[in-house]
């Protein structure tokens, strides 16, 4: 597997933010770089702002200027598509249009070598369908890069039914060496961030649909306990709803209605009031000078309870809470009991990790009505807040007890109304659902999965490796227990995960 060698030339077309990220990254590794636009004004802008790209790099010390200026005069605006003839490598970046992009490629075609590579930026359409009317579709595949080019490090390496394997490997070594990570992915609707990431919006708007909390309090649980950089509401905001709840009802559409998918009618009112996040100065936030950042649900102090112990058998979640809990000077006394699951016991009140109930149901079956769930952390070591719901049953003077255990531990406390499942949990668990799935349809290798969703969304843990770290058998179970109280088919668990735990029920694992 061979990238294609320094100095062979690589043409670009078009020169909105896509493509003039890729002219800058294929120029800085050193190759000749052709960019083309239908407005040669815009392109012409593009080489004058990658030349000031280059000395902002210079000044902050990330490049010599002597390799700017060489970069820069490696790129090369051109007029016409004729002029990329000798092109080893063209990539499209043009509008996201079916017809548009094949009628560029039926051009090319006619234009460049035999043995060039054409590659589509394409995000959402399929590789398959772009080049079927080529007369050689073997040598078109997906080369999806992500925004800003510069800065985010995967590029998605899809190939249609038709792609030639070793065009794939060509470009997949071809983005190493332009220091990226890519990762080989099978043409289906979304490839892999934009399906794998669903959930990540689609288990957010639903909890704020049923009341769980407000949308600050959301992003910060998920900021603050799931160790993720952005909220969902905020990156939402941030996207902009119409393209995000475009990708959505794209993928919905593409997948014949898979309840997965299924869009929110929180973000299509949005759409609708044209409230479309940053880029209109309102989303669900607002935006502009003297907007007061909505307020985050924080519990008030509560006493440091008498007593807190352990209860159930030991378990990889529990143990970092409890060595927590530990160092913040509670005893921790084992107590016997007949229910196995691991837990604590805070002056009479069950405490345990959401295992996809809510505490309301799991006190009732349990027969104990002081029944508090908390949600999934990233690191208990380090998350600064907590998640808790309380039973409806449970008594104030138990759940204040509970709170204060956890105050005493240094989390601030946010209290949800009782939502099954909470929200980093059942999100984990969605993510590492629907990463197994397209792992299963084989989209896409698990390594492959988890690089993608790091490296192109910048989660803190691929979410397979965090299934990993959870347990394959508590995802299976939180995905059961949503689909039992919700009774819809988006919870049905992945045949992979089922499978993995049939095999090897006490250790099973996506990475060794």
């Amino acid at each position: 597997m061979q990238a294609l060698p320094k100095g062979s030339i690589v043409a670009v077309v078009g020169s909105g933010a896509m493509g003039s990220g890729i002219a800058q990254v294929a120029a800085s590794a050193g190759h000749e770089v052709l960019l083309f636009d239908t407005r040669i004004e815009a392109a012409d802008k593009a080489v004058a702002e990658i030349g000031k790209t280059y000395a902002k790099l210079v000044e902050k010390g990330r490049m010599s200027a002597a390799d700017a200026d060489a970069a820069h005069a490696r790129l090369k605006r051109i007029a016409t598509l004729q002029e990329a003839k000798g092109a080893a490598l063209v990539v499209e970046a043009i509008v996201e249009n079916l017809d548009a992009k094949r009628a560029l490629f039926l051009e090319l075609e006619a234009i460049v070598g035999d043995d060039c590579i054409l590659a589509t930026n394409t995000s959402s359409i399929s590789v398959t369908a772009i080049a079927a009317p080529l007369r050689r579709p073997e040598r078109l595949v997906g080369m999806h890069f992500f925004n800003p080019v510069p800065l985010m490090a995967l590029v998605e390496v899809i190939s249609g039914i038709a792609t030639d394997k070793a065009v794939a490997d060509t470009v997949y070594a071809t983005s190493q060496a332009w220091g990226k990570n890519p990762v080989h992915a099978k043409s289906t609707p979304g490839f892999i961030v934009n399906r794998v990431a669903r959930p990540y919006y689609a288990e957010a708007l639903r909890l704020l649909l049923e009341g769980a909390s407000d949308h600050a309090t959301l992003d910060a649980v998920m900021r603050d306990c799931g160790g993720f950089r952005m909220g969902p509401f905020e990156l939402m905001d941030l996207i902009g709803h119409d393209v995000n709840f475009s990708v959505t009802n794209s993928v919905y559409a593409a997948y014949f209605g898979d309840p997965r998918f299924t869009p929110s009618i929180l973000q299509q009112e949005l759409v609708n009031a044209g409230f479309l996040g940053r880029k209109t100065g309102r989303g669900f936030y607002r935006y502009g000078d003297n907007v007061e950042k909505p307020a985050v649900q924080t519990e008030a102090p509560q006493a440091r309870p008498a007593s807190v112990s352990i209860v159930g058998n030991e378990s990889s979640q529990l143990a970092p809470l409890a060595a927590r809990l530990a160092s913040a000077g509670f005893d921790l006394p084992r107590e016997e009991t007949l229910d196995c699951t691991p837990g604590f016991v805070c002056q009479g009140a069950a405490v345990y990790l959401s295992d996809g109930r809510s505490a309301t149901e799991r006190a009732a079956e349990s027969w104990h009505p002081d029944t508090v769930t908390y949600d999934l952390l990233l690191d208990a070591s380090k998350a600064t807040r907590v998640a808790l719901a309380r039973a409806d049953q449970c008594s104030d003077e138990a759940y204040k007890a509970v709170v204060g255990m956890f105050q005493a531990a240094g989390f601030a406390v946010t209290r949800f109304d009782d939502v099954p499942g909470m929200l980093v949990m059942r999100t984990v668990a969605m993510l590492a659902n629907e990463a197994a799935d397209a792992v299963n349809q084989g989209v896409c290798s698990a390594s492959a999965v988890d690089i993608a969703m790091q490296k192109g969304v910048n989660y803190p843990r691929g979410p397979l490796a965090w299934a990993d770290s959870v347990g394959l058998q508590q995802v299976v179970t939180v995905l059961a227990n949503l689909a039992a109280t919700y009774g819809e088919d988006r919870y049905r668990v992945s045949p992979l995960l089922r499978r993995k735990l049939a095999a090897n029920p006490d250790g099973a694992r996506f990475h060794a």
